[in-house]
């Protein structure tokens, strides 16, 4: 087994390997792409790989078609790790996983033209009555730095189903709060953060809605259909002087 480790100690040819394990069966200037070296010396790389029996050579035409050979590195699993402590290592890495998958989450950003002016803008962002109107909820604050804002229903009821802190407020150009629709696990987590920028031009603005440090893929998911409903309201009610005929994120799972 000298040959594998001493293939698999050069990262050049773990990137590789790491390249045919996501598409198998390249050509050799399919592996040199986004790799800086020439091709002679991906070639004596691949030479390496090949006489380690990590990589198989296949002809087809013209072509030789690199694949990749786990059958080694198999070998070494069932010699070093199946006998041993599979199960545990396998729980391992499944929290690894799911760790890294939540760090990688992306930031939502939706952005929307709307004819109106930057102080209408802010105002619908602001005002607790405007917002009920478009949102189905009234967002309740003093909107200063430091201040608390609640996502209060309409029905009566005042039950509060998003929380946060105003972090920054320039009006009528940039708010900035953040976001906690599950309060109780507010103390796991830190809170997402929304900023709204609104950017003036003639008659017109640009409003930007960025969603950033969501906690998971169900939120991305969440919030990708709910942002743009909810701004699609907004821009109707700015625009007509009033709402979509139907509530847009009635739809939004259709």
């Amino acid at each position: 087994m000298d040959p594998i480790f001493k293939s698999l100690a050069d990262s050049t040819r773990r990137r590789l390997l790491d390249r045919l394990r996501a598409e198998n069966g390249q050509t050799l200037g399919q592996l040199c792409e986004q790799l800086d070296m020439s091709r002679q010396s991906v070639t004596q790389h691949l030479d390496v790989l090949v006489r380690a029996n990590l990589v198989t050579v296949v002809r087809r035409g013209r072509e030789r078609l690199h694949y990749l050979n786990p059958a080694p590195i198999h070998d070494i699993e069932q010699r070093w790790i199946a006998a041993f402590d599979k199960p545990r290592l396998d729980a391992l890495a499944d929290i690894k996983a799911r760790a890294e998958e939540d760090a990688m989450i992306p930031n939502y950003v939706y952005v929307t033209y709307i004819k109106a002016t930057p102080e209408q803008v802010w105002k619908a962002l602001t005002d607790a009555d405007l917002t009920a109107e478009y949102w189905g909820h009234a967002n309740v604050s003093d909107w200063q730095p430091g201040a608390a804002w609640e996502h209060r229903r309409t029905d009566g009821s005042g039950t509060v189903d998003v929380t946060g802190e105003v972090l920054e407020a320039e009006p009528p150009r940039r708010l900035v709060i953040t976001f906690e629709d599950s309060p109780e696990e507010s103390t796991q987590r830190a809170p997402s953060t929304v900023t709204f920028l609104v950017e003036s031009h003639q008659d017109i603005v640009r409003l930007t809605v960025t969603h950033e440090n969501l906690p998971n893929k169900e939120m991305l998911n969440g919030i990708s259909k709910g942002w743009p409903a909810v701004l699609a309201n907004l821009k109707s009610l700015l625009e007509t002087g009033t709402v979509l005929p139907q509530a847009p994120w009635e739809m939004a799972d259709r």
